[in-house]
């Protein structure tokens, strides 16, 4: 981890937030290639799971609201941690976290009493300083807020988590969408938890960004989904809570994990398109992703199923959840009519209907950590971010070989030609040509052009290749569909030019 944080400080992908000022922990900024990277995978997101259905669609709630969303929701009694102080040095820390970095398993969703007595049972102490802990408590996380002045003051939250948002807006939303089932409501936003100790840089925060798709239908059609078909030999990576000892990923076709472990087929779809973004779309590689199933006590009680998306992170040392996907049934909708006292049945065809809602749920965050996590490497003379094509924050550099004889004139050209076709470009003229492929390859940046003398001669340019530092000589006419080929990795490298070798081995 401190490598992927010393290379994501250096070349400006995240860092602390006000570091100038100390920071508080928990909070992170993105900076200019974070931000790059973190906007391509959302428009990712937004282009695969919104595209899945022509009634999804995306809206931006307020972030700030009212006390009673949070009665209605159960954020105000049921959004807790389980927190243990420590009797000498009073430092606060997550109970269900300091056993599992002591006994190695997972003990989330555990009571606080259980996890008092086991902390006695296995003689736990403080992590910081050895000392002993007192018994276990609970801690709310949401951050209240004091909105107005004087007498109008109005106590509110900011939201734990953007699905809120989508609850509140549910009649509203369906009424302008001309009152159709199923209907999808997704969020890209921010979500603010007060964490006990947060950790892990961004896999963990205070504040953070959350992608979520929460789709409204009819109970009663939760065996059937109209595309099944499409998907039903596509083959599931699954971890059964029955495998939990094992760690054994069971790979299961989607009809069978419908016979066999009695999920619906609505449901299913939605796990095999959440697998196909991040197999296909994200490219991660096949054994590093698993679904991971919860136990009936690890869930949320309202979620009937609940299968998390883990990804096997090295500097976390093994798999860790960046999504999940939640079955909430009327849970939501049924405690805001309740508190609001607005009515939440709908009525489709003469039926009347209290919506369920299947919840996609994505950590951002933990998304573009993941990514980082997988694509860093380090070789004899260089380190190398491998990012997927799609999620490159720079899709190309772009580099005369020397300050002289025409070549930045005619690099610069190649520039505004390739930018205005929507590509990312990063210019540099800076240094030696091996020294700017270096920075490039800890930018993950994949591919390189040179502009040299050879191309004022045949309008030919150097292409060079992130992972295997190869090179190709492309015509500048056919440069712009060779890149976007290889960004989109419908080609090989060798098929998009004529192949070359470089002349230095610094320069490669």
């Amino acid at each position: 981890m401190a490598d992927i944080l010393d290379i994501a400080k250096r070349r400006g992908f995240f860092w602390q937030s006000s570091l100038i000022h100390g920071g508080i922990a928990g909070f992170y900024d993105y900076a200019h290639l974070g931000t790059a990277m973190k906007r391509k995978w959302e428009n990712l997101w937004r282009e695969f799971f919104i595209g899945l259905d022509e009634n999804f669609y995306e809206i931006e709630p307020s972030v700030v609201m009212p006390e009673n969303v949070f009665k209605a929701s159960g954020h105000l009694k049921h959004f807790v941690d389980p927190v243990v102080k420590c009797k000498k040095c009073g430092t606060p820390e997550r109970a269900d976290h300091i056993m599992e970095s002591f006994l190695g398993e997972s003990f989330e969703g555990l009571t606080a009493e259980e996890l008092t007595k086991l902390i006695k049972k296995h003689n736990v102490k403080c992590p910081k300083c050895k000392g002993s802990l007192e018994k276990a408590g609970v801690f709310n996380m949401l951050f209240p807020l004091n909105v107005g002045a004087g007498k109008s003051v109005a106590k509110a939250y900011l939201t734990g988590e953007t699905a809120q948002g989508v609850y509140v807006n549910f009649k509203l939303e369906f009424d302008a969408l001309r009152r159709k089932l199923p209907m999808g409501i997704a969020v890209i936003g921010k979500a603010f938890r007060n964490e006990i100790s947060p950790r892990n840089a961004i896999i963990r925060m205070r504040e953070f960004n959350q992608a979520e798709l929460q789709i409204f239908f009819d109970p009663d059609t939760i065996t059937e989904h109209p595309r099944f078909k499409e998907i039903q030999n596509y083959k599931l990576l699954i971890r059964p809570v029955k495998n939990k000892k094992s760690g054994k990923v069971n790979e299961i076709l989607c009809k069978d994990v419908v016979s066999k472990m009695k999920l619906p087929k609505f449901y299913v779809y939605y796990m095999a398109k959440a697998q196909q973004f991040y197999l296909d779309i994200l490219q991660i590689p096949k054994k590093k992703f698993r679904f991971r199933e919860l136990s009936e006590e690890e869930r949320a009680f309202y979620n009937k199923y609940h299968f998390d998306v883990e990804i096997d992170l090295d500097t976390l040392g093994g798999f860790r959840e960046v999504a999940g996907i939640h079955y909430r049934t009327d849970h939501d909708l049924k405690g805001h009519q309740e508190v609001s006292g607005e009515k939440m049945v709908v009525n489709l065809d003469g039926k009347n209907i209290l919506c369920h809602v299947l919840e996609l749920s994505f950590g951002v965050d933990r998304n573009i950590y993941a990514l980082m996590d997988i694509s860093f490497r380090e070789e004899k003379n260089r380190t190398v971010l491998s990012f997927p094509g799609p999620v490159t924050p720079i899709d190309v550099g772009i580099f005369p070989l020397v300050n002289k004889d025409r070549l930045p004139e005619k690099a610069l050209e190649i520039k505004n030609i390739l930018r205005g076709s929507g590509l990312s470009i990063f210019y540099d003229d800076s240094g030696s040509i091996g020294r700017r492929y270096r920075r490039m390859d800890e930018a993950g940046t994949g591919l390189c052009i040179t502009i040299d003398h050879q191309t004022l001669k045949d309008k030919t340019v150097t292409v060079r290749d992130r992972d295997t530092m190869k090179q190709i000589r492309v015509k500048i006419d056919k440069l712009e569909k060779a890149i976007k080929d290889l960004i989109g990795n419908d080609i090989k490298f060798e098929k998009a030019g004529k192949p070359i070798k470089p002349k230095t081995s610094k320069a490669s």
